[in-house]
């Protein structure tokens, strides 16, 4: 199974925010609830958690990039029963 990491709802009036950094790498294995990336906006920063125990399997902006809320920014597949 793949899950898709995506830029969350930030609040009402933020529509974009920056990649400050990835806390981890591809093919890197994450437990789910694992913060994976951290991401910044002139209001607030926060780091995006797994939504499953997997591997990091794709990245799709780097450091600085600026992404909008429900951007892909990568996904994690899973192993057969790991999802918990």
């Amino acid at each position: 199974m793949t899950e898709k990491i995506l830029v969350p709802v930030l609040g009402e009036s933020i529509t974009e925010a920056t990649i400050s950094k990835w806390l981890k790498s591809k093919g890197e294995n994450i437990n789910a609830d694992e913060p994976i990336v951290e991401l910044e906006t002139d209001k607030v920063s926060l780091e995006v958690p797994s939504p499953i125990n997997g591997t990091l399997t794709e990245i799709n902006f780097k450091d600085g990039d600026t992404v909008e809320v429900g951007a892909v920014l990568g996904e994690i597949s899973s192993g057969p029963g790991s999802k918990t």
